[in-house]
């Protein structure tokens, strides 16, 4: 059979056709799921992140405490499905920093980057852990002394994170290193400042809030204290976290048993 150009031309606009109606798949269409979930969709979406999420979300996509950005590697508060993270991205989020995408975007490209949020995720369920949970919960509330700074479910200090969902964004690995290593990328959340105010009085606290005018920290008794910065005498901000490494406070079964207690706290189901 020789070569038609007739039907070689139909042949391509029917492709161009059918590639514009791809690009314009809307949330109508859930019904058929996410059509862009390719390895290479997943890829595209990752380079949109870097370029306009990663600012406020950081490359990492674990959050900022400063913009307000939530981690959203793990299990996300706001939606429960594909569709839902799309409308997400596509209309934002009323009253909080969460803006709309252009509306000139495909939607093509928006759903590649719900494609590459979802590769963030996975299932916890799948994972072997080497630890006890039930006694890492005994080491959680005792020989650890973690809930002397952290809260789970309501019980436990402030002095550090609530850890009540910490086992949704945070793969055991991270934990683990949380523990040996915690002095390693805090969050600004919890730098902490030393302030010598106007009356000559030393304060240490947990960093509330700076800006160019003022700070505010909260000291280890959760007192509040704010200074104007042409007021004070001195201030030392500290980079660092107030937590001690357990590389030597515990071996490594013990390790083990918090990292399997901590990886099992998550959101309860309905």
């Amino acid at each position: 059979m020789g070569f038609n150009s007739k039907y070689y031309w139909k042949g391509l606009l029917s492709c161009g056709v059918l590639s514009l109606s791809l690009a314009n798949l809307s949330t109508n269409a859930e019904d058929a799921g996410n059509l862009f979930n390719t390895p290479y969709d997943v890829n595209q979406g990752e380079r949109y992140f870097e370029r306009q999420c990663s600012r406020c979300h950081g490359f990492d996509a674990k959050g900022n405490d400063e913009t307000g950005a939530p981690d959203i590697t793990g299990r996300l508060s706001r939606a429960s499905t594909n569709v839902g993270v799309f409308n997400i991205i596509r209309e934002g989020i009323p009253n909080t920093a969460m803006l709309p995408v252009d509306s000139a975007l495909p939607d093509a490209q928006v759903w590649q980057l719900v494609s590459y949020i979802e590769s963030l995720r996975y299932d916890p369920s799948t994972v072997e852990l080497a630890g006890n949970a039930n006694v890492g919960d005994t080491l959680f509330s005792g020989k650890g002394e973690c809930a002397d700074c952290h809260m789970v479910k309501g019980q436990g200090g402030r002095l550090g994170p609530d850890l009540s969902r910490v086992g949704e964004n945070a793969t055991p690995t991270e934990l683990m290193s949380s523990m040996t290593d915690p002095h390693n990328d805090v969050s600004p959340r919890w730098w902490t400042i030393s302030v010598t105010g106007p009356d000559g009085v030393a304060r240490n606290g947990f960093r509330m809030g700076e800006d160019s005018f003022s700070l505010r920290i909260m000291d280890n008794d959760a007192n509040l204290w704010s200074f104007r910065k042409n007021q004070i005498q001195s201030y030392e901000r500290i980079d660092q976290s107030t937590m001690p490494s357990y590389d030597q406070l515990l071996s490594e079964s013990e390790l083990d048993d918090l990292v399997a207690y901590l990886f099992s706290l998550r959101r309860e189901e309905n």
